[in-house]
């Protein structure tokens, strides 16, 4: 009998320091510490009337301004997309109760050095010089376990508004996977996907108030290892995506849409042609304390990926080889910025 690798159990096998988990103490900070100043940033695109497409899922043209949002900005932003307003804002509250709670009850459900879940800072964060303004509570499947060490008698709504939200990420994420696949003329059938179920996870970010926005950063920029992420970003701005060419582009929130980008897995199976967006978190100038909730989707563990022949040019080659997910994970646990040139042909 064989037994399928989660995507826990590949993280597992890239631990990581104690000291790249456990996040600063925000509330007992008054000025930014050296360990988390970063560099002023001045790459941003000059071009103010530019705006990451808005796409609404009940336009009959949806899938053809999916495929080109895809391809010309590896992101977009969805509406109708059948996520009531309510659990969005459900799923923001139960955030914010959880950041709110004090320093030492968040410690209770601390990630350990080998873990996937729990609360920690970025797990991205050894891979960077500076640490981040950030802390965040990473869930794959149940989140009963962390959410009883942080309420031990009261986890049930924290534990149903989450388990509700995944559901419906999950109805979301393969509702617009359809729509990608179909804006390049390719369905499911035509990939060998059917070898387990898909690899996700739930991501809640919380950047608190900053007493020097401008000498901090909330997320370093990165792609993401995932074949598509959905964002809720609320009602504050801080998200920004990198447009070659243009420089960076705040992504404003829009009420009750949903922020989608490609990642590297989406960028591997159409050989390049949408790209894996580099993004990254900026702090609210204005004191805010900003959340967001992410929900990757990506594909079953033990799936193999590479570009789709059917999508080459006459005379193009693949520009990457094959690899499996699992494989590809653990590229990116060992080289994180540019991981797919160890696959490029």
């Amino acid at each position: 009998m064989t037994t399928t690798t989660t995507l826990a159990q590949v993280y597992s096998e890239h631990p990581i320091h104690l000291r790249d988990i456990i996040p600063l103490d925000f509330n007992s900070i008054r000025s930014v510490p050296d360990s988390h100043v970063w560099p002023i940033s001045d790459d941003f695109s000059s071009d103010h009337q530019l705006l990451v497409p808005i796409i609404d899922l009940k336009d009959p043209n949806a899938v053809k301004l999916a495929g080109h949002a895809c391809e010309t900005w590896g992101a977009f932003q969805v509406i109708n997309h059948g996520i009531h307003l309510n659990l969005l804002e459900e799923v923001e509250s139960e955030a914010r109760r959880l950041f709110s709670l004090p320093t030492q009850t968040k410690m209770k459900a601390l990630r350990e050095p080998a873990g996937a879940t729990g609360y920690g800072q970025a797990r991205i964060s050894p891979f960077f010089p500076n640490y981040m303004w950030h802390e965040g509570f990473t869930i794959m499947d149940s989140p009963t376990d962390h959410a009883r060490a942080l309420w031990p008698t009261d986890s049930a709504r924290f534990c149903d508004v989450i388990e509700r939200y995944q559901k419906q990420m999950k109805v979301l994420a393969e509702k617009l996977t359809d729509l990608i696949l179909e804006s390049l003329a390719i369905f499911r059938e035509d990939l060998n996907w059917d070898v387990g179920s898909p690899s996700t996870a739930l991501q809640l970010n919380s950047y608190p108030p900053c007493p020097n926005p401008n000498r901090a950063m909330g997320l370093a920029p990165h792609t993401d290892t995932s074949f598509l992420t959905i964002l809720h970003q609320g009602s504050t701005s801080g998200l920004q995506i990198f447009k070659q060419g243009t420089g960076w582009i705040s992504v404003l929130p829009v009420s009750g849409a949903l922020v989608v980008n490609v990642g590297d897995l989406l960028h591997i199976l159409t050989n390049a042609r949408f790209p894996s967006v580099l993004h990254r978190a900026v702090l609210n100038q204005e004191g805010f304390h900003r959340l967001s909730v992410a929900y990757f989707y990506g594909l079953p563990i033990d799936c193999r990926v590479s570009p789709l022949l059917k999508l080459l040019d006459s005379g193009e080659s693949p520009r990457y080889r094959p690899v499996t997910v699992k494989e590809y994970v653990d590229i990116k646990s060992k080289n994180f910025v540019e991981p797919l040139t160890s696959i490029r042909i």
